[in-house]
């Protein structure tokens, strides 16, 4: 079975990500930054870029996530309100409907 070993350590990425986010700002793309810092710390282009994704990820997971969060609240508020009015017609309509019932079985 084949071991895979991280040739990076942790401290190696995230300088190069923060290289990457430092020098933006120099080049006319994110990916020609990418490719080029990787060429000089010794890294692939593709390799940086799954590190740099990893770091955005990670640094909006939980802000994207509570408003993400916020949003479906609203949502699921919104359709319990229209579920509790529709209840409560159905509710005035079976009672409605049961009382002429009764009514007319009288006459």
């Amino acid at each position: 079975m084949n071991a895979t070993r991280n040739k990076f350590s942790p401290e190696f990425r995230d300088r190069a990500v923060r290289m990457v986010d430092e020098h933006l700002g120099d080049y006319p793309s994110e990916w020609a930054a990418m490719t080029s810092i990787a060429g000089k710390v010794g890294c692939t282009t593709e390799t940086l870029r799954r590190w740099c994704r990893a770091e955005a990820s990670r640094r909006a997971g939980p802000a994207a996530q509570a408003a993400n969060d916020r949003e479906r609240l609203k949502l699921l508020e919104r359709e319990v309100k229209e579920l509790r009015r529709a209840n409560e017609i159905l509710r005035k309509a079976s009672a409605y409907f049961a009382m002429a019932e009764l009514d007319r079985r009288e006459r």
